[in-house]
């Protein structure tokens, strides 16, 4: 019988320890671990991580070093093309200063929700990292550049004063002004060292990893008569994780990498993933002079998590119903401790082997960790290994691979196990680490093509999508032919849209020729949906009429329309699917234009469209999709570059909600320094604070906000009777969905976070 296990406990992360007469047990509750000593994080290492489970934007726990010593802290999240990490701190915004009695330096600290061991990890283990730092001047220098002694510097991670400026290089002593060549007096290094009498300002990015985040910050030179200033240190951001792909290629069974001992005699967690087309291959060993560890895939369909801690071999073994040397990752977690012994693979029911109650429990080894192969060159195995940790710690494969034959850095070829969350048409892109969803020929956006693109429409809103008139039509003109659809015959559409009204009739959407030919997709007098087609000028259209009930009924319905020949497809919601025939011709030639809404060349229409194209149309659509062409994400994210035509006003907004709701939590917004020019007369935008009013001004806000509040709360509920779709303005574009149109992605500004989302930090 064992006495004393909870004295000292075997239980790790503040698990509470209780003991029988022969046994322990360690309660996890709210410790953010699991297993039977609390040992395991329940939360995933990064927002890379999360990410590639699927997850989108929003607020998570990171357990930066898993299993380790560092706790769980509470993250935003923000999953773009690059999956950003955001780190709010309590004054992000613009903060005005101005000359106060007796005050010669204002000096400021920022506090973080996280603490310096967690922001240290987070930043080492990130791929970039970088901070917003700005200061707007009206005759208040700077760095006093470039002999004197500067009269604002900045307090580092570490706590060192460090006096360069944001977009410029460490010790350099400038602004990135300076580094540019490109400030207001070419004699100084910033543009507020001209000490000019109109706002001015220096902004840019820190992004050397071993100075954030900025832990504080000291103004001076405010005591002069007229002299002004705001500063702003954004929040911290940081992308990527270098631990998440860091991988290697194993191409010869007797290549393997070596690490020093690995040391878990007590309690020992190994995770990592592979993927391989052999049908077995050691992953991993470490040896002692009879204990041992050892990790393997026995079969195609079996891993087996083996070890010695001196009362003999024991085997756990997880058996998986298909092959697991498909060429996919795969992820295997191994742990044991003094307790017992347990294995998962994937998502599969895990494996646990309890451990006997009176043997021995410490886990001696001494030789050299091997991976990918054993000490006697045998079972070696082929195929990749990434992401191995081991009690947390992250080894660097590719460093090893780098230099050890038979061996490479890097594994090709993710798409294959995540090309699955690109989502509505998005293609999965590999990239060196990793891969992308490029949303170019979906109508959705975001990380994962699942962002839906919806706007509202009023009864003057046209938007249409143009090509250019076909060759044939336009010989003597130096125009060239369009690339796209105008010189093109179709025998078939595919369509894709959903809409929201309570008008009937309507024309949800059009598409003419430059032959007088065009198809209209309508809601009738009776609010059914109705499609006409005009494939044939000398005869008169075909209307096909659905048999759905009253659709403008102020509800999200979503249309699907496919025509192969003269096959024509209809399905309405969940509906059962229409299947029609077209009489006529069935070529559509010379396409002129994708119109929603209004349309404006009106003089070749229909005359029933015509009337129908007069009453406009008042209510929403979302991601509308015509072939490979999506008009209205082209006129809300690319409006600038695609041949898309706007008339009327046309806002973004949310098809499936009528309750009014604050911008998304991915959106952003640029940053206040984007809108404040070099040098000009006009004062920022800020929060103005004076020293010797402070006090009284934060308790006279923070009454007026509650009154307001109140007022706003009110005001809001009876605003929703009459709300019936949510707007908001337009926004620019996201790079990651279109690969015809160049864009830069603005990944530097901040994130506009709705109230039930915003936390704030004092």
């Amino acid at each position: 019988m064992q006495v004393g296990w909870c004295s000292p406990s075997y239980c790790e992360h503040g698990g509470k320890c209780t003991q029988s007469w022969s046994a322990f047990h360690c309660n996890c509750s709210h410790t953010g671990y699991k297993g039977a000593t609390c040992h395991s994080s329940i939360y995933e290492q990064s927002c890379e991580a999360y990410k590639h489970r699927g997850n989108t934007s929003g607020f998570y726990h990171i357990d930066v070093d898993g299993s380790g010593p560092i706790d769980p802290q509470r993250i935003y999240c923000n999953m773009t093309d690059k999956t950003w990490m955001v780190i709010q701190h309590n004054n992000t915004e613009l903060t005005k200063l101005k000359p106060s009695s007796g005050i010669n330096q204002h000096l400021a600290h920022f506090n973080y929700p996280a603490d310096v061991e967690q922001l240290r990890a987070i930043i080492t283990k990130a791929e970039h990292c970088e901070q917003e730092l700005s200061y707007h001047c009206k005759k208040s220098r700077l760095l006093n550049t470039p002999e004197g002694v500067p009269f604002v510097w900045w307090m580092d991670g570490s706590g060192e004063v460090q006096t360069y400026w944001g977009g410029a290089t460490p010790e350099s002593k400038q602004c990135a002004c300076g580094l540019r060549e490109s400030c207001v007096d070419p004699e100084r290094f910033c543009n507020c060292d001209a000490d000019g009498v109109d706002w001015a300002n220096d902004t840019g990015l820190l992004s050397h990893k071993e100075h954030l985040p900025v832990r504080g910050i000291a103004v001076g030179d405010l005591s002069r008569p007229g002299s002004e200033a705001a500063y702003k240190v954004g929040a911290l951001q940081c992308y990527g994780d270098l631990h998440f792909w860091n991988s290697a290629y194993f191409n010869k069974e007797t290549s393997y990498l070596h690490f020093p001992t690995f040391h878990g005699e007590l309690s020992a967690d190994i995770s990592f993933l592979f993927k391989t087309s052999t049908a077995s291959g050691v992953f991993l060993e470490n040896l002692g002079i009879k204990d041992f560890i050892r990790i393997e895939l026995s079969s195609p369909f079996e891993v087996v998590f083996s070890y010695d801690v001196g009362n003999g071999p024991v085997e756990v073994r997880v058996e998986s119903p298909s092959a697991l040397n498909d060429d996919r990752w795969h992820s295997v977690r191994a742990e044991r401790n003094v307790k017992e012994a347990s294995l998962h693979v994937d998502q599969l029911p895990g494996a646990t082997q309890r451990a006997p109650p009176d043997g021995h429990i410490h886990l001696q080894l001494n030789s050299q960790l091997f991976v990918g192969g054993t000490a006697s060159r045998q079972k070696g195995f082929l195929g990749c290994i990434r992401s191995l940790q081991l009690n947390g710690r992250a080894l660097d494969l590719e460093e090893r691979a780098n230099i050890t034959p038979g061996v490479r850095p890097g594994c090709p070829g993710h798409c294959s196990s995540y090309g699955g969350l690109c989502q509505n048409r998005g293609r999965c892109v590999e990239r060196h680490t990793g891969f992308a969803c490029n949303c170019g020929l979906s109508p959705y956006t975001g990380a994962f093509c699942q962002k839906e693109v919806s706007a509202y429409f009023k009864p003057s809103t046209s938007v249409s999508y143009t090509f250019k008139e076909p060759y044939e039509l336009n010989r003597n003109s130096s125009v060239q032919a369009s690339s796209i659809y105008s010189d093109m015959t179709l025998r078939g559409e595919n369509i894709s849209l959903g809409f929201r009204t309570s008008q009937a009739p309507a024309l949800l959407l059009y598409v003419g020729s430059y032959y007088h030919e065009y198809l209209a997709v309508l809601l009738n007098r009776n609010g059914q949906l109705d499609v006409k087609y005009k494939l044939q000028s000398n005869r008169e259209a075909e209307l096909f009429k659905t048999s759905t009930r009253n659709l403008a009924n102020g509800q999200l319905h979503t249309v699907s329309i496919r025509r192969q020949a003269e096959n024509l497809y209809i399905q309405v919601d969940q509906y059962e699917q229409e299947d029609f025939n077209i009489t006529s011709d069935v070529e559509f030639n010379a396409i002129k234009s994708v119109v929603l809404g209004r349309v404006h060349d009106s003089g070749e229409l229909d005359p029933e469209i015509a009337r129908l194209s007069s009453l406009g149309f008042t209510g929403c659509l979302s991601v509308v999709h015509f072939n490979s062409i999506t008009p209205l994400k082209a006129a809300l994210l690319y409006p600038a570059t695609s041949p898309v035509v706007v008339v009327g006003p046309l806002e973004e907004s949310t098809c499936g909600s009528s309750a009014p709701s604050h911008h998304h939590v991915t959106e952003t917004t640029h940053s206040l320094a984007d809108h404040f020019g070099t040098v000009g007369t006009g004062e920022p935008i800020v929060n103005a604070i004076n020293s010797d009013s402070a006090l009284i001004g934060g308790v006279i806000a923070v009454v007026i906000f509650v009154i307001l509040s109140a007022l706003a709360v009110m005001g809001r509920c009876l605003y929703r009777r009459k709300e019936t779709f949510q707007t908001q303005p337009p926004k620019g574009g996201k790079p990651e969905d279109s690969p015809e149109f160049p864009f830069n992605n603005d990944a530097n500004s901040q994130y506009v976070l709705n109230e039930s989302q915003r936390e704030h930090f004092i």
